[in-house]
């Protein structure tokens, strides 16, 4: 197979847009009726046409919007996945406690709230549901994950858990409540469940020294994939920045703050289709038991729209 990410005339691949047509969907709690209200503020992303998909659960950044996300959601959304993404919070301190909550309650209303808000034949399959998380999103992902809140847990059991650049805190020794990793490899054994990090070679980096690098040496990628246990893959793209996967415009004050407090490659569109093609792929792997495009990646047959920094696969 010949792939090309610059020529005119490509081939078609997990980093390209698939092939359904998607909406993009945005549920507030306060207008819904209130036996099929969710938790907290949607974005979801779904195929408008029929069929049957797995449920993938995205959580957003630390103090940002889930609507950051929406073109990533999408690419994921026409590769043949419905993506839940809620806005947990929108004023937050340090401990993760509620957030962790958040997200069970999220992912408890799936069974019986979902299923109203999808376009017409257009089916979650809850028995295929993925995890996965950015930044502050991953390190929850994580923490329900691996059960670090004892009196928190779900009805719906997770296949699949990623960390898209996570992070635990400001600095090893400085992580924030409740703390997931223990620094001893392979630590993370009670994961019943694939998992794949991935990593921006950008976000250990200073953006200037007033401000803490976004992904600190000691808390981030790195860190986390060091304890996982196989199956699990690695990826860090090597010139991009933590925010890099991000919408390329994203507005207020916010979404002003993600170009300015975060070291940033040229371009976020390269390092967004790199996240969103390796999350396809590892969906498609562990989710439909087709991992041609991922064994594809892994084997470098496909041109990839950055340029890789490490990579790992224990399997």
């Amino acid at each position: 197979m010949v792939i090309t990410s610059t020529s005119s005339v490509t081939c078609s691949t997990v980093f390209d847009i698939g092939n359904y047509k998607t909406k993009l969907l945005k549920i507030e709690p306060q207008t819904c009726t209130k036996h099929n209200s969710p938790p907290k503020a949607l974005l979801i992303g779904t195929p408008s046409e029929a069929g049957n998909f797995p449920v993938l659960i995205f959580l957003h950044g630390y103090l940002l919007y889930n609507s950051f996300y929406s073109q990533l959601i999408q690419h994921l959304s026409s590769h043949g996945f419905i993506v839940v993404a809620p806005q947990l919070y929108l004023v937050e301190g340090a401990d993760a406690t509620e957030d962790i909550k958040s997200t069970a309650e999220i992912t408890n209303w799936l069974a019986e709230g979902l299923q109203h808000y999808l376009p017409p034949e257009v089916e979650p399959n809850l028995k295929k549901l993925g995890l996965a998380g950015h930044s502050r999103g991953g390190k929850v992902a994580f923490s329900l994950a691996l059960g670090r809140l004892a009196n928190i847990s779900t009805d719906l059991k997770f296949s699949a858990l990623i960390g898209v650049d996570p992070v635990d805190g400001m600095d090893k020794g400085k992580q924030t409540p409740p703390s997931v990793l223990t620094y001893v490899p392979r630590s993370f054994n009670n994961l019943d469940m694939p998992v794949m990090v991935i990593g921006s070679g950008l976000g250990e980096v200073k953006k200037n020294p007033l401000f803490p690098a976004c992904a600190p040496k000691g808390v981030n990628h790195r860190d986390f994939y060091n304890e996982c246990c196989k199956p699990a893959c690695y990826f860090v793209a090597k010139d991009y920045g933590h925010n890099d996967m991000l919408d390329d415009e994203t507005k207020g004050i916010r979404g002003k703050a993600t170009y300015c407090l975060c070291k940033k490659g040229k371009s976020r569109e390269p390092m967004r289709r790199f996240v969103g093609g390796v999350l396809v792929a590892f969906l498609e792997a562990y989710l439909e038991g087709n991992s041609s495009d991922l064994i594809a990646i892994r084997d470098g047959h496909v041109t990839l729209p950055v340029e890789l920094q490490d990579t790992d696969f224990l399997v």
